[in-house]
């Protein structure tokens, strides 16, 4: 009744979206723990984790000789930060506040807002901690090169939006199916250990196994890494417009899909199932 009605024009709005986004990108990044900084330490110890795991398990099995000439242990980043990244953005999506949730009564909260706070949030962290042990490595152990790094990054851009495309075809169909999306979130994240290729290099496969690896947009977007990364490396396998492609035709039928959902989503879900 005493409320001043004031007319938004069309970049308002942009602001109050962006200024929106921003806060909920906050709210996830210490959604995990109170202290962010904790939070982001823990992250980072994760990522050294991985990488230390690959390293060792290279050596005792004595798969050194299949990587790239090169810093070996750049060669192991290399795949693991991508997959994390691939992988995280991929949780971050799945976790992201459904159109049942109590915080879409908050207007104007919506689903789009939630989704793409925790796609940024999970970028962030994941940036933030692969800079960090970078530059750990640089200091720690000895200055590293990186042939293309503008170029190298722009891969890891594309496994983080891969991953952002398949959280989105799942984030979409939770609420039919939960129990069929826990399995197969799982199954697909442990399957691309292997499946993303951060073990190897496409130009090292024999020619009948290559086909199996290629439909997987993360396997290319690795190995194009290591062809930015090294110079003694040209990837012919792969490429920068596939996993592209499909990441942009997942985003559509994703949002096509959750549209659909949100349209149909029923408080009393979360209650019966």
């Amino acid at each position: 009744m005493f409320q001043v009605q004031r007319s938004k024009t069309r970049s308002r709005s942009a602001f109050s979206m962006l200024e929106l986004i921003y806060h909920s990108i906050v709210r996830e990044i210490r959604k995990d723990h109170r202290n962010a900084v904790v939070g982001m330490i823990m992250n980072m110890m994760q990522t050294i984790f991985f990488v230390t795991a690959f390293y060792f398990m290279f050596s005792i099995l004595g798969l050194k000789g299949s990587a790239i000439r090169g810093d070996f242990l750049l060669y192991i980043m290399s795949g693991v930060f991508l997959f994390i990244t691939h992988t995280k953005a991929m949780g971050a999506v799945l976790g992201a506040e459904g159109p049942a949730s109590a915080m879409m009564k908050h207007a104007p909260m919506n689903t789009i807002v939630s989704i793409t706070s925790s796609a940024i949030a999970s970028l962030y962290i994941q940036v933030l901690s692969m800079c960090f042990v970078l530059y750990l490595y640089h200091v720690i152990f000895g200055p590293i090169t990186i042939v293309d790094p503008i170029g190298a990054m722009g891969t890891v851009l594309l496994a983080w939006f891969s991953g952002v495309a398949v959280g989105m075809i799942i984030l979409s169909i939770k609420p039919w199916f939960p129990g069929f999306v826990s399995i197969a979130s799982s199954i697909y994240a442990r399957a691309n250990m292997i499946a993303s290729g951060k073990m190897f290099v496409a130009n090292s496969l024999p020619g009948f196994i290559l086909p199996v690896f290629n439909c997987n947009p993360l396997f290319h977007s690795i190995d194009q890494a290591r062809g930015y990364v090294f110079i003694n490396y040209n990837p012919h396998y792969t490429s920068i417009s596939y996993p592209l492609k499909v990441s942009l035709i997942l985003i559509m039928v994703g949002l096509m899909l959750e549209f659909y959902t949100r349209k149909n989503a029923s408080v009393s879900w979360d209650a019966a199932r």
